[in-house]
């Protein structure tokens, strides 16, 4: 059974309730015994991914909180996917989730994820609605080209710490009263990797990675909300001597625009009637997320009426079916009037009954349904 259709806490063996620190624990202990490394059931790979979807949610206190509240199908509506990985050793995995070790000692010496990149895009309005491709741009470390990413100056090589030996960590034993008393703690000579360059390289200085300007073209999805953002899963830094590349996480900004105002999938817009054309009523262009469409308005339509556009909306994220827009009648009352005016209007207003202003007996029901 996939993972996005079981319960991320039973598949953790945790309660509802259960703190960050409890999650960690059971994920620690499942992925030791599930990894496809460790274990030799057949499914165990299968599991194993289960898993470690169910700690990238529950880990996440935004993403838990919406999973409480509406379930597998609403994190799907706010753009989460799993990580896409492959299966390296447990150093590598541990390393890329909780930034250590497994067993608290570096697996291979150095070794570690990429960090991930923040970055931004603006879009229009309108773009949000029909989807739209960016390109993106930011500054990313690579493997150096000069010494293949292992730091050393070509021609020449790369010895283990004198200090820690190449384990990059450094222990220390204390004797008291209480016993023995072991502290480990990361190897100061070579900052934890393990390794000793003699001759950097001239390129890199022995880092490994240079610094290079890049750009990626962005899909940004139809119906996404502002602030909403997009993993550009190992597109971040570069891992240090071979590990995996980190994650380029894009922010989508959506220019406000003066004409609609988004309401989840609805769009909401006003269209101004001065008064003979509310009265006698009007054919008018009205905007929408795609242009201009045309609306009549029946004689007599009233201020504060709303209309509704189905389906002009917002596409639902990732999923099926569109929100409406909804078109606000504004009837303009006229502030400056010339003297021939003033008088048509006194004589109009002389002119007219109880019956000139009747109302409509639908309308209250009409506009209750519209707001429904």
């Amino acid at each position: 059974m996939a993972a996005t259709e079981r319960d991320y806490y039973e598949l953790l063996g945790v309660t509802r309730d259960a703190g960050p620190d409890e999650i960690k624990r059971a994920f620690r202990r499942l992925a030791r015994e599930l990894h496809p490394d460790v274990s030799e059931a057949p499914d165990a790979e299968h599991r194993f991914r289960e898993v470690v979807e169910a700690y990238e949610v529950l880990s996440n206190s935004e993403r838990r909180e919406l999973y409480d509240r509406f379930g597998h199908t609403g994190l799907r509506s706010g753009g989460f996917r799993p990580t896409t990985f492959d299966l390296g050793d447990l150093s590598d995995l541990f390393s890329a989730f909780f930034g250590d070790d497994l067993f608290g000692v570096a697996g291979r010496a150095g070794r570690g994820r990429g960090a991930d990149i923040a970055a931004f895009v603006e879009i229009d309005l309108a773009e949000a609605a029909t989807g739209t491709t960016r390109a993106v741009p930011f500054q990313v470390a690579v493997p150096c080209g000069r010494c293949a990413g292992n730091g050393a100056e070509p021609g020449t090589g790369v010895s283990a710490c004198p200090s820690c030996g190449g384990s990059g960590r450094l222990r220390q034993v204390s004797r008291s009263v209480f016993g023995e008393f072991v502290l480990t703690q990361t190897c100061s000579s070579c900052s934890g990797s393990g390794r000793y360059v003699e001759h950097p390289c001239k390129e890199c200085h022995g880092a490994g990675r240079v610094l290079q300007e890049r750009a990626l073209d962005v899909d940004v999805p139809a119906g996404i909300h502002d602030r909403q953002r997009i993993r550009l899963s190992g597109e971040g830094h570069a891992g240090s001597l071979g590990g995996r590349a980190g994650d380029v996480y894009v922010e989508v900004r959506v220019r406000p625009d003066e004409r609609f105002v988004r309401e989840g999938n609805d769009v909401y817009c006003t269209v101004d009637l001065t008064l003979p054309q509310a009265a006698l009523g009007a054919t008018l262009n009205v905007p929408t997320l795609n242009g201009e469409t045309e609306l009549t308005f029946e004689p007599g339509v009233q201020s504060g009426e709303v209309r509704v556009l189905r389906g002009r909306g917002f596409p639902v994220l990732q999923g099926f079916g569109r929100g409406d827009q909804r078109v606000l009648v504004n009837v303009l009352v006229p502030r400056q009037l010339t003297a021939e005016q003033r008088r048509l209007l006194e004589e109009f207003e002389r002119l007219s009954t109880d019956e000139t202003y009747r109302a409509d007996e639908g309308f209250f029901e009409k506009l209750k349904s519209a707001f429904r």
